[in-house]
């Protein structure tokens, strides 16, 4: 069942060639076979899990056949599930058990998605290699030496490893797609407001966009279709048409123009692998009718700055909410408020989120916002422009979803900018609000490499159409990471 891909295991949960709690209970026991080597899951919900897969037979058995009913996924944990732990990979939140559900989990939930879990995450997603989690560094499935990227390492990992049919993500600055790559899966960030943030323990929150791994595009097409769409509890959910994704896949990409950003490819520093990847990747698209025209995107070497003022500066404000008063970790024996507060956030947060705490309330300080913040906000405003600009000329644009593969586990954990550079082709998504995809493309020294797509705002359905084109004519998303064991 492992290497079925949740279109196949829809339509085998329609045919009653299988029920929601055989498969069910066959995913679980992967997560008990093979997570002890992954360290992928924080929680596991067994009980609630087949309670669910239960449901959704009797469901089916009385007529309903929508496309996710039975089908088991998990959950990044920085979604809120209500009467299930969740931490946000956080000592913070280590005794959190959540009183709601996010509203993607609640839309999942009534499309009759089983939950299998909650995954392990780089610490309130601040981190591109899943090193940061409190509950410990997740790793490869390809290499158990090596990272999965982050923050959605757990997401990736599990995706890999077939733990999961689909893992649900959070994409600030590439958290989706840089795992995804690393992890030869296929990672969607929609378009900011397009999937509800309520429930979504925040980092920043202008950034911040849930999203989804899967096998195929086609899978995140069919995961997409009930999550988007307008929440009321989400002040940034915008209120706009939501089409049927699955509807257009099959189209012929004939003619479709893509850019290919000169400043992406003329740089340093991406591995030779990666680039040999990648222009197969063009070269296949070529095939299928795709038309290239070089762009430009001349404040591209201005994104990584940019981004590492505004989201450490909205992490500060959003996580001043954890002073161990109201809930989460709080210090034993305070002695006054002020060392309440002092030790629960000392104690309570790890380095790396004690660090961009430091630095966004060093630049939204009094002496330093405009010289900083003012400063980067505007640089994003350029960054959008390019964007609009390009997309004026070409319909996608197609890019290395990260310069290297996998680095080895502690590669980077003393060298924070080395690792903020991890990013260096995803952030720009997140700082214009896009919508981007990485799709698997080949393998590096056996190592998965993953191609970027992005569109303009809304156009998820053009990118999921092109990535579903080009999967049907390779098979890089069939290959599952060998820790697979049927």
């Amino acid at each position: 069942m492992s290497h079925k891909t949740i279109a196949e295991l829809s339509a085998d949960l329609a045919q009653k060639k299988c029920s929601s709690v055989e498969l069910t209970r066959y995913y679980l026991q992967r997560i008990k076979t093979l997570d002890p080597l992954l360290n992928s899951f924080i929680t596991v919900t067994e009980e609630k899990a087949l309670a669910q897969a239960a449901a959704a037979d009797e469901r089916r058995a009385k007529g309903e056949n929508m496309p996710l009913l039975g089908i088991p996924i998990a959950h990044k944990d920085i979604f809120c599930t209500e009467g299930i732990k969740t931490t946000s990979g956080s000592k913070m939140l280590d005794n959190f058990i959540a009183p709601y559900d996010a509203t993607v989990v609640t839309k999942y939930k009534e499309a009759g998605v089983v939950c299998l879990g909650k995954l392990n995450m780089d610490e309130f997603a601040m981190g591109s290699s899943n090193e940061t989690s409190y509950y410990g560094a997740v790793k490869n499935p390809w290499d158990l030496t090596r990272v999965p990227g982050g923050s959605s390492g757990g997401s990736s990992a599990a995706m890999a490893a077939r733990l999961a049919p689909a893992t649900t993500g959070t994409d600030t600055g590439g958290s989706i797609r840089q795992p995804a790559a690393l992890c030869g899966v296929t990672g969607l960030k929609p378009t900011y407001g397009r999937v509800s943030r309520f429930g979504m323990i925040a980092f920043a929150s202008s950034l911040d966009q849930a999203g989804m791994l899967a096998a195929t595009a086609e899978d995140c097409a069919i995961l997409l279709n009930p999550i988007a769409g307008h929440d009321p509890k989400d002040s940034t959910s915008l209120d706009q048409p939501v089409p049927d994704y699955t509807a257009t896949l099959n189209n012929s990409i004939g003619g479709m123009t893509i850019g290919l950003p000169k400043e992406y490819f003329t740089g340093e520093g991406m591995d030779a692998g990666v680039t040999k990847a990648v222009e197969a990747a063009i070269a296949q698209f070529k095939k299928l009718g795709a038309v290239f025209k070089e762009i430009s995107l001349p404040t591209t070497d201005l994104c990584v700055p940019t981004y590492y003022v505004v989201a450490p500066a909205e992490c500060s404000s959003n996580l001043s909410r954890f002073d161990g008063v109201r809930y989460g970790y709080r210090c034993e024996d305070p002695k006054n408020l002020l060392d309440l507060y002092e030790r629960s956030r000392s104690e309570g947060f790890g380095e790396e989120v004690k660090r961009r705490i430091i630095i966004g309330t060093y630049v939204l300080s009094a002496g330093y916002y405009d010289a900083f913040y003012l400063k980067a906000q505007k640089i994003r405003r350029l960054i959008s422009n390019d964007f609009e600009a390009a997309f004026k000329e070409v319909d996608l644009v197609l890019a290395p979803t990260t310069p290297s593969t996998a680095f080895k586990l502690g590669e980077k954990s003393a060298d924070p900018l080395s690792m903020y550079l991890s990013d260096i082709f995803t952030i720009s998504a997140n700082l214009a609000g896009l919508p981007a995809i990485s799709i698997p493309a080949g393998f590096a020294e056996g190592l998965p490499v993953g191609v970027q797509l992005l569109a303009p705002h809304f156009q998820e359905a053009k990118l999921l159409n092109a990535a579903h084109q080009f999967q049907q004519v390779t098979d890089f998303h069939q290959k599952i990471a060998p820790l697979n064991v049927e």
